[in-house]
């Protein structure tokens, strides 16, 4: 490790936790589309890795992650056209971990009998299209995958009970863990022997994207449901992603779905 990511991982390693425990996760390259991933960054490059930051539309974003964690490549592409998705994993090079974090949340909430046809395959394409090249094909195509890579892909609790309404978006994350991620975990070892795929899940979690609509009131309604009561942080998720990155962690979970939502249940815990 450099001398300069060496500083980095120290400067950002979590408050009682020493940087680069190599029962953690060993350094290595890490992969995280889109700026929103900036505390999986932040806690991939504590533990000494070589991070990759994608971005689409949000440039400044991405180099101010880069910025903050030291020595990060960002590579530009729209994960949801191949011929792009392909120039991101070559100039990329060979990766051990495939954080896919991207996803795009479709503000309106029509019922299913009016939901448009176009709204439903745009948002099938943003949340679910694009995880194709993004962690399937393009990887293998390239041959980009190490002996032990790791994929990683954050989705959250309406991949497992959809809520009332977003029924495109439901289905989207359904059909990941339901589907995809059990077919790739079979058929990356093809390619990959020691190769993993899971997902985490988080319920509600406050970042840049929820902090507008958490409202007291609002955090009142959604915490009724969890045993812990709270929402989670970002760095809550991050640090699961990184405990499955893990070959000493996580070294025989692979097509696994890990919820982080504070013990959400589909009754109401709590009445007060």
């Amino acid at each position: 490790m450099s001398e300069r990511a060496r500083r980095g991982a120290e400067e950002l390693a979590p408050d009682g936790v020493e940087p680069n425990h190599p029962h953690r996760i060993e350094p290595e390259v890490v992969a995280l589309p889109h700026p929103a991933a900036r505390p999986a960054a932040r806690a991939f490059a504590a533990e000494g890795c070589e991070v990759v930051v994608d971005y689409h539309r949000g440039r400044e974003r991405a180099e101010a992650v880069a910025a903050e964690i030291g020595a990060a490549e960002v590579v530009g592409a729209d994960l949801r056209e191949e011929a792009d998705a392909a120039r991101l994993f070559a100039e990329a090079g060979a990766l051990d971990v495939c954080a896919a974090v991207a996803g795009v949340w479709p503000e309106e909430d029509p019922s299913v009998w009016e939901l448009p046809l176009d709204r439903w395959e745009a948002t099938l394409r943003a949340n679910l299209t694009h995880d194709l090249p993004d962690g399937a094909r393009l990887p293998a195509r390239a041959g980009r995958c190490r002996s032990r890579k790791t994929r990683a892909r954050r989705l959250d609790r309406w991949a497992l009970r959809p809520r009332l309404g977003h029924a495109d978006y439901a289905a989207a994350k359904s059909a990941i863990v339901r589907g995809l991620l059990l077919g790739l975990k079979n058929q990356v070892v093809r390619i990959a022997p020691r190769a993993r795929v899971n997902a985490v899940c988080p319920g509600w979690t406050e970042s840049p994207m929820t902090r507008g609509s958490l409202t007291p009131e609002t955090l009142k309604r959604v915490t009724r449901t969890m045993s812990l009561r709270k929402v989670a942080q970002a760095e809550d998720v991050a640090r699961r992603v990184v405990v499955l990155a893990s070959d000493e962690l996580s070294g025989h979970v692979s097509g696994q779905v890990v919820t982080i939502a504070g013990g959400m249940e589909g009754c109401v815990v709590h009445r007060g």
